[in-house]
């Protein structure tokens, strides 16, 4: 796969203007940008549409269409505009267990970066939905590192890692994963189990979210989630599909596709 990315058409689309350097300070604010600027969905296999990971297709969803995506797709972009920058990149696989219990068996279905930065080694992720990163961690273990909202830190054991992000006072893992890079082939493989698996909840509900300075945005069906530090969240439920097309446009940005499979899913989604 080529990463001859669009790299102006990149920084125009998450609204960074400086001058980018292989450094962890452009490191994070790329990923804080991008953050906020491209939101997590999963509007495609939602409706039964393929998803496709070739640059190309990225590029013309995620910066030309005004569209987002999930952990593949949003790493893969995001790892192509570092490359292009000057970092070196290598993609990761992660057990996600956001929500079950810390040891659960479950397949290795997201992805991750390890980034190198002025000869140390960081980890990234844009995509992991309703607790993104929206940074980078120093790859150094038991260490609360701060963020532009939670504290996340990096736990490591016999040889595996922990993501976790402190959520109002409690470390709660996200995912499991080794430092092993991945080539492309395994993403393809994964992003084509978890968008087409009956049970794949990517392929049942709608999801979406966006992670801005201050907050954190999330819709599960029909529940649109605002999330601030320190502060009981908000929810609201959206009855009609009219008011979920237009949180969808203007909460997370996106320009939705004129379709009618997704206005029939919208319309199908339970309360």
């Amino acid at each position: 796969m080529s990463d001859a990315i669009d790299l102006d058409a990149y920084l125009q689309r998450i609204g960074y203007r400086d001058a980018p350097a292989a450094d962890p300070q452009t490191l994070r604010a790329l990923a804080v940008a991008h953050a906020a600027a491209i939101p997590f969905e999963n509007l495609d296999p939602l409706c039964g549409a393929p998803v496709r990971l070739e640059l190309a297709a990225l590029e013309r969803k995620l910066l030309h269409e005004g569209r987002g995506g999930y952990c593949f797709e949003q790493n893969l972009l995001f790892a192509a505009a570092l490359r292009a920058i000057g970092f070196t990149v290598h993609g990761l696989i992660a057990r996600v267990v956001w929500n079950q219990p810390e040891d659960a068996i479950t397949a290795q279905t997201h992805m991750l970066l390890k980034v190198q930065a002025q000869g140390e080694s960081w980890l990234t992720d844009v995509g992991f939905g309703s607790m993104n990163l929206a940074g980078a961690l120093r790859l150094e273990a038991g260490v609360a590192q701060a963020t532009g909202l939670e504290p996340f830190r990096l736990l490591q054991r016999d040889g595996e890692w922990r993501m976790q992000a402190c959520v109002r006072g409690d470390w709660l893992t996200l995912y499991r994963f080794d430092l092993q890079s991945r080539e492309f082939i395994d993403y393809v493989v994964a992003n084509h189990y978890v968008s087409t698996y009956p049970q794949s909840h990517f392929v049942s509900q709608l999801i979406a979210a966006r992670t801005a300075a201050d907050r954190r945005l999330t819709l599960r069906n029909r529940e649109f989630t605002v999330r601030r530090p320190d502060a009981e969240p908000e929810r609201r439920t959206l009855h009609d599909t009219a008011s979920l097309r237009d949180v969808l446009e203007r909460e997370f940005l996106l320009r939705l596709p004129d379709s009618e499979a997704l206005q029939q899913r919208l319309e199908a989604l339970p309360e």
